[in-house]
Order: structure tokens, then C-alpha cells, then sequence
């Protein structure tokens, strides 16, 4: 069965459009200056607090107040998973809690930021983008998320509600689970490692996408299949910028982390890094096959012109011959003796219908038609 043609709505419901980034909102502030750099998702901030350890674990939704007093008694492993960045205020007031830095947090803020890790004195700091696309025919959908690991503490910060972390929570609910075990490094690491195999799915659902417009262009060319393989270019784009740096990013954390990632955690850190390098060297084929089918549908479009021209200009040549001779006896002349002939019409016609059967004769032995 050949693949539905996509009409243009759907293929604009597929891609969803970017906005434009604002390349001004900064401008003439001070370094540090906190400012959210993207649009509300949420009317408030929510904080979701996880304790563990290898016997108990704890889970509530709590505010600032009490985050304050759960730090004071803290013997367990914490993860605060804090969702939605438009209150500046509170972030500030959570930058202070922490003794995180200030550009760490303007970074946080900034949800336009290129993916990267640091590593300060007292704690690590990473930004990446969590895409999400769970069918072949659903947009990608990616939002910027931060961690923080300081003292046994992982802080998440995200722009909205949904993630990938939902099977490292249900581990984390299993004490027979490993990770009830270890520390927060390992906590960065298994969220980390959920991010990125989500990637895994990306790709693999984008792969399909593109091979279905493979598919298209070779057998229902039109603009609605020319849309769609521009914007799957572009996207491909937006996700290079995406996925690119994340070599780098889990590549630091083995090399500027000495004091922060335990010796226990660091062959898992090594794992993650060649699970990145995997992802990159599929988006890299996955953005070739791209360019590709765009190449192809080209060709296609080229090919299918080709082929009309040719008819046209087939039945343009059979008709020189008819129209030479119907010129010819179209002509005034006052002596033509054919036509006083009996059967005269009849032997034109005839030797017309002849022509018209030997040219094609000799179209088809040339392999023409």
C-alpha cells in the first residue's frame, strides 16, 4: 500500500513552529541579572522533594519554607525537583538557600542556553534539552532542564510539568532497587541516562518520519510533500543544535568532576558518554538521509517533468507530418489534380493513419514509449 499524501494541515499540526528566539531581553543588564527568558507554562512554581536511602523513602510536595526546614535535618539523599522558572523571586531566594552562583542561575533562567556543565567549588551545574516525541506523527516537543549536585542535594529545575524520569522514580520507590544504594551522583547519572536514551526514541520515531517522506516523494510528489521535507530539514537543524553538544557536556563530567563523581559512578558516566556518541552518529545519518530525500523528491519532480515532456513532445511529432500534408492540400491552387480524385479524401486519410501507426512503431523500437 503506497503512504497516505500528507495534506498541509497535517503537516503543520507535525512540525511544530518554532518562535523566534528574543536576542534582546539581556541587553544592558548586569552578568547574573535573573531574568526568564521564556514564556509562563505554569501559573506557579511547584516543588516536589524526594528523600531516600537504603530503607526509607520519602516523597512530597512541599514550598520554600519547608524546603528550609527538611535541609536542617537532612541524613538522606534529596532530590528537589523544582517545575516552572517564571517566579524570579523565588529563585532567588533558592540561589541563596543553596550558595549557588549567580550566573548558575541566570543560566537556569535562560532556557535559550546552549547546552554545558560546570563544575565549581562546591557543587556541579548542567543544562541540557529534554525532547520528547512519543509517535512518529507527533511534533518534537523540547524543553531546557538544569541540575545541580551539591552535598548529597540534585536539584532538577524545569520549565514545565512531563518528563522522561518516570522509571527512575518507580526504581526509586523499589528498595531492592540498586539505586536506593548510592548517592546523588548516581541519581545525576540515572536521570541523566533518561534523557538521553529518550533520545533513542526521538531518533527512532524521526527515522520513520523521514522514511515515510522517502516514500512520498518518490510516488506522490506535490507542495504539501515539499513543506514537509523543508520542515523536516529544519528540524533536523534545531535537533544537530540540540544534540551536538551533549558530547561535550557528559564528556566534562568525567574530566573536570573528579571531587564530585564518586569512582563507582564514573564507569556509569563513561557508558552514558558513549550512549551520546551513538546519538549523535544517528542524528548525523538521520540528517544526511534528510537532505537525501530532498534531493530525491527533486529528482522525482525532474523525472515526472521529464516524462510529460516526452509525451508532449511525441504527439507534437506525429502531428508534423499531418500538418505539412493537410497544409499542403489547404493550399488555393487552381490545378490540384488529387482533388478531383474519387477516392482522394479516403488516400489521405489513409496515408495519415499509416504514418501516424509507423511512427509509432519506430517510437516503440527505440524504446521511447
Amino acid at each position: 500500500m503506497s503512504p497516505q499524501k500528507p495534506s498541509l494541515k497535517s503537516v503543520q499540526k507535525l512540525f511544530k513552529p518554532k518562535k523566534k528566539k528574543k536576542i534582546n531581553h539581556k541587553v544592558g543588564l548586569a552578568p547574573g541579572a535573573l531574568v526568564y527568558t521564556g514564556d509562563k507554562k505554569l501559573d506557579k512554581v511547584s516543588i516536589n522533594l524526594i528523600t531516600y536511602d537504603e530503607v526509607d523513602f520519602y516523597e512530597e510536595a512541599i514550598v520554600l519554607d519547608q524546603l528550609e526546614e527538611h535541609l536542617k535535618m537532612r541524613k538522606k539523599v534529596l532530590w528537589i525537583d523544582i517545575i516552572g522558572l517564571h517566579d524570579v523571586e523565588l529563585f532567588e531566594k533558592i540561589g541563596l538557600l543553596f550558595g549557588i552562583h549567580k550566573l548558575t542561575m541566570e543560566d537556569i533562567l535562560n532556557v535559550d542556553q546552549r547546552p554545558k556543565m560546570e563544575a565549581f567549588d562546591d557543587y556541579l551545574f548542567a543544562a541540557l534539552k529534554m525532547i520528547q516525541c512519543p509517535t512518529p506523527e507527533s511534533p518534537i516537543d523540547d524543553e531546557q532542564i538544569s541540575f545541580v549536585l551539591k552535598d548529597g542535594i540534585l536539584l532538577t529545575f524545569q520549565e514545565k510539568k512531563g518528563d522522561v524520569f518516570e522509571f527512575v522514580r518507580s526504581r526509586l520507590i523499589d528498595p531492592k532497587r540498586a539505586i536506593r544504594q548510592r548517592k546523588a551522583d548516581y541519581l545525576l547519572y540515572a536521570l541523566l541516562d533518561a534523557v538521553i536514551d529518550n533520545y533513542f526514541i526521538v531518533m527512532e520515531n524521526v527515522g520513520e518520519r523521514i522514511e515515510n517522506l522517502e516514500s512520498q516523494a518518490m510516488t506522490s510528489p506535490g507542495s504539501e510533500t515539499l513543506s514537509a521535507l523543508y520542515l523536516q530539514r529544519r528540524e533536523m537543524m534545531d535537533l544537530r543544535r540540540t544534540v551536538y553538544p551533549l558530547r561535550e557536556v557528559i564528556g566534562s563530567f568525567d574530566k573536570y568532576a573528579d571531587d564530585k563523581i564518586s569512582p563507582e559512578t564514573r564507569p556509569f558516566i563513561r557508558d552514558l558518554y558513549e550512549n551520546t556518541v551513538q546519538v549523535i552518529e544517528t542524528m548525523e545519518v538521520f540528517r544526511d538521509m534528510s537532505s537525501g530525500v530532498l534531493d530525491l523528491y527533486m529528482n522525482s519532480l525532474s523525472n515526472r517533468m521529464n516524462n510529460i515532456m516526452k509525451v508532449l513532445t511525441i504527439i507534437s511529432t506525429i502531428f508534423i507530418p499531418l500538418s505539412f500534408v493537410a497544409g499542403v492540400y489547404g493550399m488555393n491552387f487552381d490545378n490540384m489534380p488529387e482533388l478531383n480524385w474519387k477516392y482522394g479524401y479516403f488516400y489521405v486519410i489513409g496515408g495519415m493513419g499509416l504514418a501516424i501507426i509507423g511512427m509509432l512503431i519506430y517510437f516503440r523500437k527505440k524504446d521511447w514509449i
